[in-house]
């Protein structure tokens, strides 16, 4: 006889089947759910190989349970604390974008004034011969 799981409920489970987009895992000796890949880990997933295997006992979370086609979503990272963020101290200013790499708005916003400078001084010579 099958036990009762309804959303929400926390189990343990077996990894069956690992694939590129989630893994396999059987809730009891008749049912199985799917874990996405998004819901293995709090951080990111690039290959599920990497963190799942067959045979792997894991703690999971019913978090969908599809009425009709019997399908089962589970969860790993719903079982799982969520990381601390690192707050920050006063006085600490968050990166600014051009310090990842990128340009901020007033940094491009100079490029183009100085490139249609350019340009207007390139057709004002132009104009002149």
């Amino acid at each position: 006889m099958q036990e009762q799981i309804k959303v929400g409920d926390i189990i343990e489970g077996k990894v069956t089947g690992v694939k590129p987009f989630g893994a396999f895992v059987a809730i009891d000796e008749e049912r199985q759910g799917l874990v996405h890949i998004s819901e293995v880990s709090h951080d990111y997933v690039q290959d599920i190989h990497d963190v799942l295997h067959v045979g792997d006992v894991v703690k999971v979370k019913i978090i969908k349970i599809d009425e009709e086609s019997g399908k089962i979503s589970l969860s790993i990272r719903a079982t799982e604390p969520k990381p601390e963020r690192p707050k920050r101290r006063g006085g600490e200013r968050r990166k600014k974008a051009d310090d990842a790499g990128f340009n901020t708005l007033e940094q491009k916003l100079k490029e183009w004034l100085k490139e249609s400078n350019d340009r207007q001084a390139q057709l004002n010579k132009r104009l002149k011969k």
